[in-house]
């Protein structure tokens, strides 16, 4: 974190308010003290093009980087999230802390370099390889919290409660005995996150029970009481096998049974959401809670589409993540979220606020304020984006790129989404930190190197 004065010139900026021209940032200790429109740069001023605030990623397995690209081969069955998850859970019973923690820098650097400056990390790999507990119970969190600190990244910790294989409480699989605890040693998990986020600038701890498939209605409000105020993440309503079992198991659908299981709030992102009826969703955006939704893994395990423009109709908040990491692109994401209600409703600009609004602008503002809520400490108020008292994350866009030529205003984010993605980034600021110039993290060769012997230990 940049404990010394920092000031940052724009020729243009996106402010909480709309587009500003010479626009000055000034800070100290990763906060934002003043944003000034309207004045020449100062001869200390580090002067850029364009500056937008950094995207929250709401919903992040870290780990899952190092599978990206190996699962694309079609078994001797219709292929699923179901198989997909046995072939993560192999890979799952290779991997140790230290190359936990390598794989997971790489995921943070490449978010950083792909205009995310805070991530909600739903961290469930919490044993050794045999399932046996660690003797800090959160070894594995901690080395995600190494990973956040070497990279710079913001990191919301989610540690994440597992405990049965299915609905009504099944006996957890072997692979799965890694992810599985108990609420006495989950609680040990959850305070020792809590210590190694406390070391990082703006680290947050909430809590994450996994679904309501391995979790029991009993042991959900102790579990959820460990967030004590903070966020609460669970996946919920993915895939279709996932609602219909639960309708076997209990008669109703598995939104409509969190709701009736928990007071689910503004501090609640539900992950997913995807098959989501319209009462659902009404509920969901009556109770203020945040759908988390990933497109880009939606899509890779053929999961289907939210319904996202009947959610924004409703006034519904909701966030981006990358999930399982196959490829790390916010504005990727985000045209993916566009492009896939267009798909399904023939029609275009689909999540666009209102008549003559920027598509780009919309989706923009909506994961920004979403994802903020869904990864905020207790009771935080903070300011989302580029203001006063907030965070001073900010990315620069490079001005020179083919897409943003002549670009004004809402023009650069249509362009950068809908024309461009990650290459238009140039520059990240996380906590008045510079992590990100041309592109490319400031450690990412050591990064990559670790990275590369890590992976042919674990893939040989």
């Amino acid at each position: 974190m940049s404990e010394g004065a920092l000031q940052l010139w724009f020729e243009t900026a996106l402010l909480p308010g709309g587009w500003a021209r010479r626009v000055r940032v000034s800070g100290r200790g990763g906060i934002i003290g003043s944003v000034d429109a309207e004045v020449d740069p100062a001869d200390g001023d580090e002067r850029h093009a364009i500056g937008i605030p950094g995207l929250p990623n709401l919903h992040s397995h870290a780990f899952q980087r190092a599978i990206a690209g190996l699962t694309e081969r079609r078994g001797p069955a219709e292929d699923s999230f179901w198989t997909w998850r046995e072939l993560m859970y192999r890979f799952v019973e290779r991997i140790d802390p230290d190359q936990l923690q390598v794989v997971t820098a790489l995921a943070f650097a490449e978010m950083l370099e792909a205009g995310f400056t805070r991530v909600g990390e739903f961290h469930y790999l919490h044993q050794d390889k045999s399932g046996v507990p660690f003797a800090d119970p959160g070894e594995m969190a901690g080395r995600v919290a190494a990973a956040a600190a070497e990279t710079g990244i913001a990191l919301t910790l989610l540690p994440t409660f597992y405990a049965h294989a299915g609905f009504g409480g099944s006996e957890p699989g072997a692979r799965q005995l890694r992810f599985v605890t108990d609420p006495e040693r989950f609680a040990r998990i959850v305070e020792s996150g809590r210590k190694a986020a406390a070391a990082l600038p703006g680290g947050v701890v909430g809590v994450a029970p996994h679904s309501l498939r391995a979790v029991t209605p009993a042991e959900l409000p102790a579990v959820v009481a460990l967030a004590a105020g903070g966020p609460v993440h669970i996946h919920v309503a993915e895939q279709i096998r996932e609602v219909e079992e639960c309708v076997a198991w209990c008669g109703q659908r598995p939104i409509e049974r969190l709701f009736e299981l928990a007071a689910v709030d503004d501090k609640w992102c539900l992950v997913h959401a995807t098959h989501a009826t319209q009462g659902e969703l009404e509920r969901i955006a009556a109770a203020g809670a945040v759908a988390g939704l990933c497109p880009m893994t939606e899509a890779s395990l053929g999961d289907g589409v939210f319904p996202a423009a009947e959610f924004r109709a409703l006034a519904g908040r909701y966030g981006i993540g990358s999930d399982s990491n196959v490829l790390l692109d916010a504005a990727a994401e985000l045209r993916l979220l566009e492009y896939s209600q267009r798909l399904t409703r023939r029609a275009r600009n689909v999540l666009a606020a209102e008549t003559g609004r920027s598509t780009g602008r919309s989706l923009f503002d909506a994961a920004l304020a979403g994802g903020t809520r869904a990864l905020a400490a207790a009771g935080a108020a903070e300011p989302a984006g580029l203001a006063p008292k907030a965070p001073f994350d900010l990315v620069s866009l490079d001005a020179g790129h083919p897409a943003l030529i002549e670009r004004r205003e809402d023009e650069i984010l249509d362009s950068w989404i809908f024309a461009a993605g990650r290459d238009v980034i140039d520059c990240v600021w996380r906590a008045g930190e510079k992590v990100v110039s041309g592109g490319r993290h400031h450690r990412r060769e050591a990064i990559v190197t670790r990275y590369r012997r890590t992976l042919k230990t674990l893939l040989t």
